[in-house]
């Protein structure tokens, strides 16, 4: 007896099974691709002419950063030891130069210094975990800096019988410090602890950037303003034989250079920041997957 013919063979899972060729994410599967990880090559940047311009362009304005940051902190211990007597901790006024020295190198120049780090061609493409911890040990140093420098205002203040927070320039300069130590514990819990989640880093990372822009500006004012403060109480042409601020004597227009080499480094500082084409390639994408600080390669 002849049988039937025989059904055709299927030559390949596709043919017998039609719809096997969809993509299934597309069709509601929660099976989804993996996260792609966002790596900059450090090679297709350096063959981008405009690439490289940017980068050279940074460089400039990162040695002019270094330069003015530097210029700060000698100009003010000089102010500080030739002009004021030098320094102490015995509650005279020597105690007191202790103040603008810490404030300006802690506030201003490591403060600046370390916001800008992320920007640095050099880090890109490599493993940031080095680079986080840098960050962070850059602003605590400031941070301690920035409060013994306080402590020594507020004891020579307290055994001189000076008030306390009376000035406008001491309101700016508390509110500066305090926002820094909140930004420090928020960018520790958040950014480098293991356990804080990608919902939390999303958050918190434009507040973050936000905010360290915010404390560059008051850093800036509270010393323009302690500056200028500090000019007026000591130059008032009295019997001590000094002369008066409005006579611009040599210490005045020190104390004025030294504000105006603090305004020259905040702005350098806020424009390096500030220029999206400096940022980290490898941190502009929001759907990076998330790895623990331990355990992270080039995030």
């Amino acid at each position: 007896m002849q049988s039937g013919p025989s059904p055709p063979s299927c030559c390949s899972t596709s043919d017998c099974f039609p719809l096997s060729h969809l993509d299934t994410a597309a069709c509601g599967s929660d099976t989804r691709p993996p996260t792609q990880k966002h790596e900059v090559s450090p090679r297709k940047i350096l063959t981008d002419p405009s690439r490289m311009r940017s980068i050279l362009i940074f460089y400039l304005c990162y040695l002019l950063c270094l330069a003015l940051g530097m210029a700060c902190v000698v100009c003010v211990c000089v102010w500080n030891s030739g002009w004021r007597g030098g320094f102490a901790w015995d509650g005279s006024a020597l105690q007191f130069n202790w103040h603008p020295v810490l404030m300006v190198t802690g506030m201003v120049v490591l403060y600046g210094n370390g916001a800008v780090l992320y920007r640095i061609p050099l880090t890109w493409g490599q493993n940031k975990l080095p680079w986080k911890l840098l960050h962070a040990a850059l602003m605590l140093l400031a941070l301690i800096l920035s409060i013994v420098g306080l402590c020594a205002v507020f004891d020579f203040h307290n055994v001189n019988k000076i008030p306390n927070l009376y000035s406008l320039h001491s309101w700016i300069g508390i509110a500066a410090t305090a926002l820094f130590a909140m930004q420090w514990v928020a960018g520790m819990a958040g950014f480098l602890l293991p356990c804080s989640p990608v919902s939390l880093r999303k958050l918190l990372k434009p507040i973050h950037v936000w905010l360290g822009g915010s404390i560059v500006l008051l850093s800036i004012a509270a010393c323009i303003s302690g500056i200028n403060e500090k000019l007026f109480f000591v130059l008032k042409g009295n019997t001590n034989g000094s002369q008066p601020y409005s006579g611009l004597p040599p210490e005045a227009l020190l104390g004025n250079s030294l504000g105006v080499l603090i305004v020259a480094f905040g702005l350098v500082v806020l424009k390096i920041l500030a220029n999206s084409k400096w940022q980290r390639p490898d941190s502009r994408p929001e759907d990076m997957a998330y790895t623990p600080l331990l355990q992270e390669e080039n995030e």
